[in-house]
């Protein structure tokens, strides 16, 4: 076989794996699908009683335990003839900030068939996530090399990721499956956004990103990215539970929101190291550690946002909602960064391959 043929028959071998990575990615779309409406069935067979024990509980329940606590509604003491009338506080909430009704396990409200959907829907996540993960190797093996020259590219292994954390936290018995229907709904809008206009046919990097600097500083991006995102979605689960059960009960303290801030102060020592390690592979590769680029700029714009979110959560007592909507401005920076910056700004870091043309030639 002759060199000319050989390298024909190793390009048109890289073809075939871009195809099936291709092939792959929407398989795992579809599967996604199947473990959405899954999910849609767990939450609605679980709401029917979850949504009226937990109204009961904080209407009812609430003031029945304050009330067999502090004695009876109404307490007489006589004091020089005088009847004083001592009305106890009714309690809807623990003082710790915990609901006296526990949030379950997931969606389906403690019923049996709601807790069958929701089985089947983790297991076709993880199916779905399986086939995805192949996608995303095969697309690394076509052009051997890292999946993560592009927005395509770092759009399919990012959802991976995130699907990954998901399911890491419910292999370490964490009980977060009511995560699973709002993150498999933005995962699915995520690849539909990467297949339609991200997508780039498979092909060799940029000179400027052939570097080891690409699998430390693209990988642990990816990896921050994908748990700020987790924690997002929890941060606004946790808006919507908040105001329902405030509609049912007055006073008190907030719902917990340690799940969403543990998340976010997990990572964000790693997100740190991100940014350093972009500055010395700036260094490295256009001979300066700092330049104020969109990139670099809104990166540290982001790592400001979250630092102040976790030291107000941590020290100024922005507990709740206040500490809930700041989560959400630094996970919306950290949003332009990637989106925003990556496709409306020229910059050294617009590898993207996508731009306003590509976005009207779909229809934005």
């Amino acid at each position: 076989m002759t060199l000319a043929a050989a390298t024909e028959l190793a390009a048109a071998t890289n073809e075939n794996l871009a195809n099936v990575s291709n092939t792959l990615i929407y398989s795992s779309m579809a599967v996604y699908t199947l473990a959405f409406f899954a999910y849609i069935a767990e939450w609605l067979f679980g709401s029917r009683s979850k949504v009226g024990r937990t109204a009961a509980a904080l209407t009812a329940t609430g003031g029945a335990k304050a009330e067999a606590k502090s004695g009876p509604a109404v307490t007489v003491n006589k004091a020089g003839g005088t009847a004083v009338l001592e009305r106890p506080a009714v309690v809807v909430r623990s003082a710790s900030g915990s609901r006296d009704v526990p949030d379950g396990p997931g969606a389906h409200g403690g019923t049996e068939q709601g807790d069958l959907y929701g089985r089947i829907a983790v297991s076709l996540t993880l199916l779905a996530f399986a086939v995805e993960a192949g996608g995303v190797l095969t697309r690394a093996l076509s052009v051997r090399r890292a999946p993560w020259g592009n927005m395509y590219e770092f759009n399919i292994t990012f959802t991976t990721v995130a699907v990954g954390v998901y399911l890491a936290l419910l292999l370490l018995k964490k009980k977060v499956r009511w995560l699973g229907l709002p993150l498999i709904i933005t995962v699915l809008l995520d690849l539909g956004l990467a297949v339609t206009v991200l997508y780039t046919a498979s092909d060799q990097l940029v000179p400027a990103l052939h570097s080891y600097w690409l699998y430390i500083h693209v990988s642990t991006a990816i990896f921050c990215g994908a748990v700020f995102y987790v924690g997002a979605v929890a941060t606004i689960l946790y808006l919507f539970k908040d105001s329902f059960e405030n509609k049912l009960a007055s006073g008190g303290t907030r719902p917990p929101d340690k799940f969403p801030y543990r998340v976010n102060a997990a990572v964000f020592p790693l997100w740190t190291f991100t940014i350093i390690a972009g500055a010395i592979w700036a260094g490295d590769a256009w001979g300066r550690y700092w330049g104020w680029d969109p990139k670099e700029t809104w990166s540290f714009i982001t790592w400001v946002a979250y630092a102040g979110y976790l030291h107000a959560r941590a020290t100024a007592g922005w507990k709740g909602r206040k500490a809930a909507y700041l989560a959400l401005v630094a996970f919306g920076c950290w949003l332009f960064n990637y989106y925003g910056v990556n496709i409306f700004v020229s910059g050294k870091h617009s590898y993207a391959d996508v731009g306003l043309g590509a976005l009207q030639s779909v229809g934005f």
